[in-house]
């Protein structure tokens, strides 16, 4: 069996059958390019087919506007993990509703025009919610899930995912990305606070 394989079921068995009316909210998380969109892209069609339904959510979606996380005067990784979504707003708009809330209205990001269209989505009383994103588990966010999986990827591994212009701007992954991951890592222990560990 494939290891993507095996971290599916590690998911799907950890979510139990739902009582009419409730929800049960999923957070993959892993740093960037470690595979969390695949890994719930395939999961979200495994409870499909056993007529469960799933509402996901992918946190690249509610990015702020670049002038709000580009030369704001800190330091990039700075701006990375504090600056690239507005933590406080989300946590009061999308992740204090998931329980009870039938729709949620959300400013999506348009990274090609970055601006944002807010968009309704309606959730269904009894579903799967899965939120997936990079710094899940900051101590703003960790409260909201009932189960929380970590992908681990060893960053040789990301990087060399990451395309190949991107690859050519190694000083803004030292700057930026990795500096704020390490940050995470140091400060919030994601792989020792999640329930599950899945190598990827």
């Amino acid at each position: 069996m494939a290891r993507l394989e095996e971290n599916e079921l590690v998911l799907l068995n950890a979510i139990p059958a739902l009582v009419e009316g409730s929800r049960f909210i999923v957070g993959v998380d892993g740093l960037s390019r470690s595979g969390k969109t695949t890994v719930v892209k395939k999961l979200s069609q495994l409870l499909q087919e056993r007529n469960v339904h799933v509402c996901v959510f992918h946190m690249d979606d509610y990015i702020v506007s670049r002038n709000k996380r580009y030369n704001t005067g800190h330091e990039e990784w700075h701006e990375y993990y504090n600056l690239q979504w507005d933590v406080d707003w989300l946590s009061h708009h999308l992740f204090n509703k998931l329980r009870e809330f039938g729709s949620l209205n959300l400013p999506f990001y348009d990274p090609e025009t970055d601006s944002h269209n807010m968009q309704n989505i309606v959730m269904p009383d009894t579903c799967v919610v899965i939120i997936e994103g990079v710094f899940l588990q900051r101590k703003e966010w960790r409260g909201f899930y009932d189960y929380v999986a970590y992908l681990d990827c060893p960053q040789n591994m990301r990087f060399a995912r990451e395309s190949i212009s991107a690859r050519q701007n190694l000083e803004k992954f030292r700057n930026r990305y990795w500096k704020a991951e390490d940050y995470y890592v140091r400060t919030e222990a994601p792989a020792k606070q999640a329930d599950a560990v899945l190598n990827n």
